[in-house]
């Protein structure tokens, strides 16, 4: 699979967004599950909300809604990424992020190949400048080994680095993971919106959430009450959207959603990580792979790597910064010298005049210690059923913290809400 580049996706036919409104609906006098609008209500149509509206969708004798505030669907965490097919390389054993990421890498491309979705499964080299450095990339091979053929890793000779990669510098070892790639993420999101209206799912665009009730702790459904996203209009006077079960995908919006849902004991304070990218507008240096710094413990990502787009053209990020505003998405230009002076480190050649501010990207977060690597402060994927305790409830599906690898992750995430719902 190595270097493939695939494009010209085969898509469903496409279709123009659609605003939820009011429709026609049975007046209801009872409050059994069976009466429900609707057997599922997905909200958030991030990659992650599609792959799970896709995958419930395909149950028969069923109804699926997918929820989004904003008038298209994956315009947050989804489009405002490294679009990386992560190979698991960081996340521990027994961590629902390497299970789900491992499955997710197998079914993605195999969709992608399937589907003729863009991707190019470059692999990525994580690159060591000291002996310290060697040592968290061999704590990276070892867990790499203890996996298996899932995740192959080897080490890249000093002739191969040169022959490969001339400008990459790496003073002390190159780990490379064959499997990783990446993926062209709005025409994945376009394949899995088609796929669920194939499948008769129903879209409601611009349309936010504004009030969830449960009918006896979930026995009975839930009702759900929303507002155009650009309007102040009060939902009292809105009739709710019924519906037998709830999974709340709402990416920076999950805890929010997740507060509204549940009682007081179970709320939760979100956090957020802003990560800004940058471009490079000089023709060289020009590598062909992707190049990460060696992980550093507890740090909130992955340091600021170099990746590709679809065209081979080269950007640089995602750094850190802890912000309170999640619709925070203008790039600091603060912090470009200290993410030049990370470029530089594996990337001697750089023309830092050359380097821009691009994007933003927003990372929900459980904590601000939160650390994208298996260890102390690592944050696994919560995902849960929320029945337990005397709070609990009913027919709800909470997925919160689902960064990356969420993308890599989606279409497991997907069978994995399935599975809990339908065994």
């Amino acid at each position: 699979m190595r270097n493939a580049i695939r494009t010209g996706a085969k898509r469903p036919e496409s279709r123009q967004p659609l605003t939820y409104c009011a429709r026609s609906r049975r007046m209801f006098t009872s409050t059994t599950r069976s009466r429900a609008d609707f057997t599922h209500v997905v909200i958030g149509g991030g990659a992650v909300g599609l792959a799970i509206a896709r995958q419930l969708s395909s149950v028969p004798g069923t109804s699926t809604l997918l929820l989004e505030r904003h008038r298209h669907p994956g315009t947050e965490t989804s489009s405002r990424n490294s679009e990386v097919i992560h190979a698991g390389l960081y996340y521990g054993h027994d961590s629902l992020k390497t299970t789900l990421c491992l499955k997710g890498k197998r079914m993605l491309y195999e969709l992608c190949e399937k589907q003729g979705i863009p991707y190019m499964n470059c692999g990525k080299w994580i690159v060591a400048q000291d002996d310290a450095q060697v040592e968290a990339l061999k704590k990276v091979e070892a867990f790499a080994k203890s996996i298996g053929d899932e995740i192959p890793v080897r080490w890249i000779s000093r002739a191969e680095k040169e022959r490969r990669e001339p400008d990459v510098r790496a003073e002390a070892g190159v780990l490379e993971s064959s499997s990783t790639g990446i993926v062209d993420s709005h025409s994945l999101m376009q394949y899995l919106l088609g796929s669920f209206e194939d499948n008769g799912g129903e879209c409601a665009f611009n349309s936010k959430v504004a009030k969830i009730e449960s009918v006896d702790k979930g026995k009975g459904g839930w009702n759900i009450w929303t507002a155009s996203s650009n309007q102040d209009t009060s939902f009292e006077a809105a009739e709710p959207v019924t519906t037998e079960t709830i999974i709340n995908s709402a990416g920076l919006a999950a805890v929010h959603i997740s507060n509204m849902a549940l009682p007081p004991s179970k709320h939760r304070t979100p956090y957020y990580a802003k990560g800004t990218y940058f471009s490079y507008s000089a023709s060289r240096p020009k590598p062909s792979t992707l190049v990460y710094p060696a992980p550093v413990p507890g740090h909130g990502g992955l340091g600021t790597h170099l990746t590709l787009d679809m065209t081979g053209r080269v950007r640089f990020g995602p750094d850190v910064e802890w912000i309170d505003d999640p619709t925070d998405l203008v790039p600091n230009t603060s912090r470009l010298e200290e993410a030049l002076d990370d470029i530089q480190s594996y990337l001697p050649g750089l023309d830092r005049t050359a380097v821009q501010p691009d994007y933003c990207g927003i990372r929900p977060k459980l904590s601000t210690s939160g650390s994208a690597t298996a260890g102390k402060g690592f944050e696994d994927f919560y995902i849960s059923e929320e029945k337990e305790g005397g709070h609990g409830v009913e027919g709800y599906v909470n997925l919160l913290g689902i960064e990356s690898p969420g993308l890599t992750s989606c279409l497991a995430i997907g069978e994995e809400v399935h599975r809990r719902l339908y065994g």
